[in-house]
């Protein structure tokens, strides 16, 4: 019965995260989002090379350069980012988590999402698309943590930025989209 209760709470609070703008509401805003976008990829070329050819290879892909998560047994994650398709800023995108088991700590993180083609790309920005489960133990390194390979039209690199983080929970990520003004 707690479980459940502590669960109710982490969605109550990944929904009030997900509560905030998904697009910069300011041109200044936007300006540094971009800046942050920029960095993250160059750091992820710099420590996983795999990502140019992701990037050359994908249809589309959604950066976000700077994600917060938080737990103690129960977890929340909440960052904002840019979506690209083939190689154009099309929209913003903000992920949300909530997490529910084995976690503690604190950790800021990168995550690149690439989408294999114009399929995967329509049910990211759909709302269609969600990750569950994980089991990561991340140390307060640069890169500790990444994952890429093909999954339902999709690959994602996660890196690390600061923070100390044992996190063996079950719980997904949610995403949403809103295009980007014309």
């Amino acid at each position: 019965m707690m479980r459940k209760g502590l669960f109710g709470l982490a969605l109550g609070v990944t929904a009030l995260m997900a509560g905030c703008a998904t697009a910069p509401e300011r041109a200044q805003e936007a300006a540094v989002l971009e800046a942050e976008v920029a960095e993250a990829l160059s750091l992820f070329k710099e420590q996983y090379p795999v990502t140019q050819a992701y990037l050359e290879k994908s249809y589309g892909y959604a950066v976000l350069p700077r994600v917060f998560k938080g737990a103690f047994w129960v977890g929340g994650a909440y960052g904002k980012g840019i979506v690209y398709e083939q190689g154009e800023k099309v929209g913003y995108c903000s992920l949300s988590q909530a997490t529910l088991g084995l976690s503690f700590g604190g950790e800021f993180f990168r995550e690149v999402i690439f989408f294999a083609d114009w399929t995967a790309l329509d049910r990211f920005r759909s709302g269609q698309f969600a990750f569950s489960a994980q089991a990561t133990a991340v140390a307060a390194t640069t890169g500790a943590a990444a994952k890429a390979d093909y999954r339902d039209g999709m690959a994602v690199l996660v890196m690390t930025d600061a923070g100390l983080m044992v996190d063996a929970s079950i719980g997904g990520q949610s995403f949403k989209y809103i295009g980007a003004p014309q």
